[in-house]
């Protein structure tokens, strides 16, 4: 496939995607403005990335650290990179050097980590808690039943500011089927911001290509779209 054809088929799979989330949004009584589109571009060049700039996008994800700053340098500087992916305490310090906003925090020895390095940056460093919903070995977060306590380390550190939570749920084929995990990740931020009504935990990041939409009618304020914008990896 030429450039100039990955292009516009790029263009065309993120004017499908905005639609979804624009009926999504009209479905659950939300503006579009409420949700922020993540272009996944894990193992994509930068030339993909640069090709979904152009059509407006703005923020984009990356799963490895490593892999982000090879790319970094070469997108277009005004771009916003969320970490979407474990993060390994020794990959910490270029994390804090490069993203905007780190989805997955899942323990109080990284969270310390982080704000050191964020205090040596003199940077604040917004963060989000990955929550556990599911019981799968391979997927990274924090318990819900320990989620109370994180927060309250996480929050009393200077330097990180949590702004909300983060899920990835189970693989399942119908969206419908991911929906508790969606709305029990909002009722535990409710629960969080009940606990500490003067603190502000606006995000919820949750949702991928196939079931974004469920993400939204219950609340995301994240969605991370890939394999919808530039295709099968």
């Amino acid at each position: 496939m030429s450039h100039d054809a990955s292009r516009s088929t790029i263009a065309e799979n993120i004017a499908r995607v905005r639609e979804r989330l624009d009926n999504a949004c009209r479905w659950a009584g939300r503006s579009p403005d409420q949700v922020t589109l993540i272009a996944v571009s894990k193992t994509k060049p930068p030339t993909a990335i640069a090709d979904a700039a152009a059509c407006g996008l703005h923020d984009f994800g990356e799963n490895r650290v490593q892999e982000a700053l090879a790319k970094i340098p070469h997108a277009p500087p005004q771009l916003r990179w969320h970490l979407i992916g474990h993060l390994q305490s020794n990959k910490a310090k270029p994390a804090v050097e490069h993203f905007h906003l780190i989805h997955t925090v899942d323990s109080p020895a990284l969270a310390q980590r982080l704000d050191r390095l964020a205090q040596e940056r003199q940077k604040t460093q917004p963060v989000l808690l990955q929550v556990k919903l599911g019981d799968e070995a391979t997927k990274a977060g924090v318990e819900p039943a320990a989620l109370p306590a994180l927060y309250a380390a996480v929050r009393d550190l200077p330097y990180l500011r949590v702004r909300g939570l983060m899920t990835i749920p189970p693989f399942c084929p119908d969206p419908e089927a991911v929906r508790p995990y969606f709305r029990h990740l909002r009722e535990l931020r409710d629960a969080l911001q009940a606990a500490f009504p003067s603190d502000d935990l606006p995000e919820l990041s949750m949702g991928m290509s196939h079931d974004f939409e469920v993400a939204v009618e219950e609340g995301a304020t994240f969605i991370r779209v890939g394999t919808a914008i530039f295709g099968d990896r």
